[in-house]
């Protein structure tokens, strides 16, 4: 089958008027993808802190725009606590689901391929501990569902659409993964407007019974950072999509509207996802270029960082070492890295050395 023969492609054609605007958004986001000060400026400890900080915030944000109720700082505790495999409330369980699909997929994006039984499987291990969804699970749907809006108690407020029927979701999802496979090898889009139609095609269809929504975010991370978008690990585009849930549903359901009509138009939609990923990229770049030295420190020597600020006062590697508990050699090269950064200045010399905020 050629693209070409693809409803999902031909909806591509993509009205002259837009085009610029569209493309002028993504050369900004590009922008940001290319820079090396992303990969060469932050040490790996810290993009690895920053990236458990992503999986938490995107985590309790997906999870939320579907009413769940868990905030950060509970979100953060469930994932200290992944080994308990047993969780007493559905939100817990909703939780801890997708925590471990959006930990898999950043430990292992490169080696994962986009096929319907990965995103079968993606589905039953975001469901794992959900004793509600036990029956549908990593299966597609059987009954007629809806794309619902909810407010932040999860309370319906509205029908975005209807999706697919149960018979038609096997060949209309063996048909995106089609289209997916050949528009990455034939090139024949930029990588974000193939994402882009990917995830809302995979929403207008709504293959599953309830988590369709959530599958399709962890789904935007994993093509995201398969085409390269690191600064997904560094900024969470689900926080973003949670803070302005209004405009998302809004995009969706005027999207919806021409639908497998002859006259489909995506832009609603491709504009406010590029939009995220845009917002997404320019906080990266921020975290880069605005200097903020928590960004630029490891664990370790962030926490001796903070007690350096709490104490305000000059101090010794001896202070140093007994108020963190870390070994000498640690501690003197932390306070070595912050004299590098003009963070601390030195003052005397020898085992009389003091050390004070520069």
């Amino acid at each position: 089958m050629r693209l070409q023969d693809f409803r999902i492609h031909q909806r591509l054609s993509l009205n002259p008027e837009i085009v610029e605007e569209i493309y002028t958004i993504i050369s900004e986001i590009d922008g940001v993808k290319n820079s090396i000060k992303i990969t060469k400026q932050l040490p790996p400890k810290t993009i690895d802190r920053l990236t458990r900080s992503v999986i938490i915030t995107s985590t309790g944000a997906s999870n939320r725009i579907e009413g769940n109720k868990l905030n950060d700082n509970q979100v953060e505790n469930l994932y200290k606590n992944l080994n308990v495999q047993e969780f007493k409330t559905r939100d817990e369980q909703e939780i801890a689901g997708y925590l471990q699909c959006l930990e898999l997929i950043f430990d292992n994006y490169n080696e994962i391929n986009v096929t319907e039984s990965f995103v079968l499987g993606l589905h039953n291990n975001m469901l794992a501990y959900s004793e509600k969804d036990i029956r549908h699970k990593g299966s597609y749907k059987f009954a007629s569902n809806r794309v619902e809006a909810k407010d932040q108690d999860g309370n319906v407020v509205g029908v975005i659409f209807d999706p697919t029927p149960p018979y038609l979701v096997n060949k209309e999802m063996q048909e995106l993964i089609d289209w997916y496979d050949l528009a990455v090898n034939d090139k024949a889009k930029h990588p974000l407007i193939i994402i882009a139609n990917f995830i809302f095609e995979y929403l207008a269809i709504h293959p599953f019974q309830d988590g369709n929504g959530r599958t399709s975010r962890l789904l935007a991370n994993l093509l995201l950072l398969k085409h390269g978008y690191l600064f997904t690990q560094i900024v969470s585009h689900e926080r973003i999509i949670e803070e302005n849930k209004i405009d998302y549903y809004k995009a969706l359901n005027k999207t919806q509207s021409s639908w497998k009509t002859e006259a489909e138009n995506i832009t609603a939609w491709l504009k406010f996802f590029l939009e995220v990923v845009k917002l997404q990229s320019t906080k990266a770049l921020q975290i880069i270029e605005e200097d903020n030295i928590e960004y630029l420190l490891s664990e370790k020597q962030l926490i001796l960082w903070n007690w350096i600020n709490e104490e305000n006062k000059e101090f010794s590697r001896k202070n140093a070492v007994s108020a963190t508990g870390f070994p000498e050699r640690t501690v003197e090269s932390i306070i070595k890295k912050l004299v590098d950064l003009k963070r601390l200045e030195r003052i005397g010399q020898g085992k009389a050395t003091q050390y004070r905020l520069k």
